[in-house]
């Protein structure tokens, strides 16, 4: 499989820098065996069943841009330098592992100051990153997180705008509750919790488990041969009340779903042992086209980047040529893609029907 397969134009306009108003107005594709449906994400009342269980990740977004001051002591007196700061996962050390701008002007040792409350110091700079030791902890370093920080807007929103106050509610899911990820399960994004209430008074069942979702999801694939690509890893939880639901609906013949590949890479790493059982650690699993999925019976999720992992990933559920045919759909019929996009239900041929 050669990277080339996973391409196609995608024009800029049809990049959404915003979501759609209210969630559950968003586009919806439905794409079940060989059809294809234009709906909308409120049409779902009527393509979920009972005894259908939706998987969600209820990781919660960081605002993991920082903004901040450094200072140098010069001949001339005092410096004062502008740092930009993106978090990118904690330690085991209780440090974080982080992105800044410009990193090449800094040393272990220095302090950037990022607001009145929230200060960190520099203690290592490798491998183009760098950790912060921060001044607080526990749950005020999460309230000076909060009040300093931004959300880190995927970097394809980020080059055509500045995240501001608003995406602090539009880039979490109504259900975020583990905090820890700097990008959102972004296909949870369309649900309200009058959709969820609706769903569960129909019958349709739901279980929550926990990826905290990194920034190498946005990292390109740089490989001509994809089967040699290194994924990164993203530390997960399938407790063990979560894998015995799954295998719960599974036995009764319902439709395993999970919302967002997110949530599929989660629960398809914790079946690899052939049944689900429950996860707790990191994940670096790579589906492509020719992976057995063990537990998932459909997905629900966003239109994702040329030549992505998650591309390969939808594409490993529906078929290459059949992902061709849904994006060239989509394309022409001017849905919205990527985070803040249009979503999509893909039901693969074989699986159980609604």
């Amino acid at each position: 499989m050669k990277l080339e397969d996973f391409d196609f134009h995608l024009p800029e306009g049809l990049i959404a820098v915003r979501p759609a108003r209210p969630r559950t107005a968003a586009r919806l594709l439905l794409a079940e065996g060989d059809q294809i449906t234009d709906l909308h994400v409120s049409d779902l009342i009527d393509l979920f069943q009972p005894g259908d269980r939706l998987v969600l990740n209820n990781t919660r977004v960081i605002p993991a841009r920082l903004s901040g001051t450094r200072t140098r002591q010069t001949p001339q007196g005092p410096a004062v330098a502008r740092v930009e700061v993106t978090l990118l996962e904690p330690t085991g050390s209780g440090e974080w592992q982080a992105m800044a701008k410009p990193l090449r002007k800094l040393a272990p040792g220095e302090a950037i100051r990022f607001s009145d409350a929230l200060s960190a110091r520099v203690t290592a700079i490798e491998e183009g990153q760098l950790r912060l030791a921060f001044d607080l902890a526990g749950e005020d370093f999460d309230a000076a997180l909060a009040a300093a920080g931004a959300m880190p807007l995927p970097p394809y929103i980020a080059a055509l705008r500045a995240p501001d106050e608003a995406d602090k509610t539009d880039y979490q899911t109504v259900f975020a509750r583990h905090s820890g990820a700097v990008a959102a399960p972004t296909a949870s994004l369309h649900f309200t919790r009058e959709l969820l209430e609706a769903l569960a008074a129909k019958g349709v069942e739901f279980t929550e488990v926990t990826l905290h979702v990194g920034a190498g999801t946005f990292l390109p694939v740089k490989v001509e041969d994809v089967t040699t690509h290194r994924m990164h890893a993203e530390w997960g939880e399938v407790t063990e009340q979560a894998a015995a639901e799954i295998a719960a609906t599974r036995a009764a013949g319902g439709r395993v779903i999970p919302v967002g590949t997110t949530a599929l890479r989660l629960i398809e790493s914790a079946a690899r042992g052939g049944e689900i059982a429950p996860f707790r650690g990191t994940t670096d699993i790579f589906i492509y086209p020719g992976f057995q999925f063990r537990v998932t019976d459909a997905l629900m999720t966003n239109f994702h980047l040329p030549k992505s992992t998650l591309l390969m990933l939808v594409s490993a559920l529906m078929g290459q040529g059949r992902i061709r045919d849904i994006y060239d759909h989509a394309v022409k019929t001017g849905y919205r893609f990527f985070s803040y996009g249009d979503a999509s239900l893909l039901i693969p041929s074989g699986r159980k029907s609604s």
